[in-house]
């Protein structure tokens, strides 16, 4: 496993990786470790799991995407899936787009957040983006002050409908 990078925290380092199959049960700890996140993640069975291997085979093999997690002492402690959205707007401008960002809740406020956030903007420039682009549920205040203060801008009202 390659590192991409080693994110500096208050409390030490992480290490920035491509996630691998082994990465996926404590991938979905993180993302069902919060109030919205429990009620949407997790698995309490096999067969949930399953469905969460499955998603993982898909996005590992695909090239514009990006599924990383951060590691300290051998455990993972970050999330983020980053991906690049060829189009036609603006001018025909790739775009990144950032998806599930989760940190560890021992390691939340130490730094480890903005420092993937501030890797995955390098990332994107280095692959010629134009914008880098998130979506942040509105019941989560603290992430949306936390976007901003790394110079991300409300500019959107984003819709969705569940199938």
């Amino acid at each position: 496993m390659t590192e991409l990078a080693a994110l500096r925290t208050t409390n030490g380092t992480a290490s920035l990786r491509r996630a691998v199959i082994e990465d996926v049960p404590s991938i979905v700890e993180l993302l069902a470790d919060d109030r919205l996140g429990a009620s949407r993640d997790g698995h309490d069975d096999s067969g949930g799991l399953q469905r969460y291997l499955h998603a993982f085979a898909a996005v590992d093999a695909d090239p514009a995407h990006l599924l990383l997690v951060a590691e300290r002492h051998g455990k993972v402690v970050a999330t983020m899936q980053l991906s690049f959205l060829p189009g036609l707007a603006r001018r025909g401008a790739l775009r990144a787009q950032i998806e599930a960002v989760r940190v560890h809740a021992d390691l939340r406020n130490s730094g480890l957040g903005r420092a993937l956030l501030l890797w995955a903007r390098g990332e994107a420039a280095r692959r010629g983006c134009a914008l880098i682009q998130l979506t942040s549920d509105k019941q989560r205040p603290e992430a949306h002050r936390f976007y901003s203060g790394l110079g991300f801008t409300a500019s959107h009202e984003g819709f969705k409908l569940e199938l």
